[in-house]
């Protein structure tokens, strides 16, 4: 065998043990990004693209650790969505759905938790100084009120009611006791068209399933009745 012959075959075996070498490492990155994206999948609302129940609350757990008394937790419900399905079908709905899911993450911005929490109910945990407040939340409201364009060209009037809580505002940076206070004020502006702030007393409203009208007295911004 000449000296040309035996270097390519030295480069040519070499060649064919990295490139088997290769075949494994290369299932491996294509497993690892399946995986990935099969996390991800299972983190996300598959409709609206939110965050789930479980991923809105870990990550809502973490921006109240990092920045304590500026963050607000809101509270969102479709109002009328019944109506919604009954009147102009699932798919109607589900475009009302998808447009909130939107709306909201336009709003709140990045580096938040926006979360789907089931069915017409979402879930905003955000950095938001109390001097924005008032103008956030009434910023918010307008942009659920706005009507939702269908593909088939027809239009669907939307409202949604709005409950927010602020450790400043209820006394605890817990994120239950903030959810449930800003769910409780939500209920107590249901149907007004205004956004609702939680007091201390909407710490102890109790709930049935999660879920029972506030208290009176509590503070509202936003679009009027």
């Amino acid at each position: 065998m000449s000296s040309l012959q035996h270097v390519q075959g030295r480069f040519g075996q070499r060649t064919i043990l990295l490139t088997t070498a290769a075949v494994p490492l290369t299932g491996w990155a294509v497993h690892a990004v399946t995986l990935h994206r099969q996390l991800a999948a299972t983190r996300k609302d598959p409709l609206t693209g939110l965050l789930r129940r479980d991923a809105y609350t870990a990550r809502a757990s973490r921006l109240l650790a990092r920045h304590g008394d500026d963050v607000a937790v809101v509270m969102v419900d479709a109002d009328h969505f019944k109506a919604v399905n009954d009147t102009m079908g699932h798919s109607a709905g589900d475009a009302v759905l998808a447009a909130f899911g939107a709306r909201l993450t336009a709003w709140a911005g990045p580096r938040v938790a926006v979360g789907r929490l089931g069915g017409d109910e979402f879930a905003v945990a955000l950095e938001l100084p109390a001097t924005r407040l008032e103008q956030r939340l009434a910023q918010l409201v307008r942009m659920l009120h706005t009507p939702v364009v269908l593909e088939d060209g027809r239009t669907v009037d939307v409202a949604a009611s709005v409950g927010a809580a602020t450790p400043r505002t209820v006394g605890s940076r817990d994120l239950t006791v903030l959810q449930r206070a800003a769910d409780a004020a939500l209920y107590d502006g249901k149907h007004s068209g205004r956004a609702a702030v939680a007091s201390p007393a909407h710490t102890t409203v109790p709930s049935i399933n999660g879920r029972r009208a506030g208290r009176p007295g509590t503070a509202v911004w936003g679009r009027a009745a």
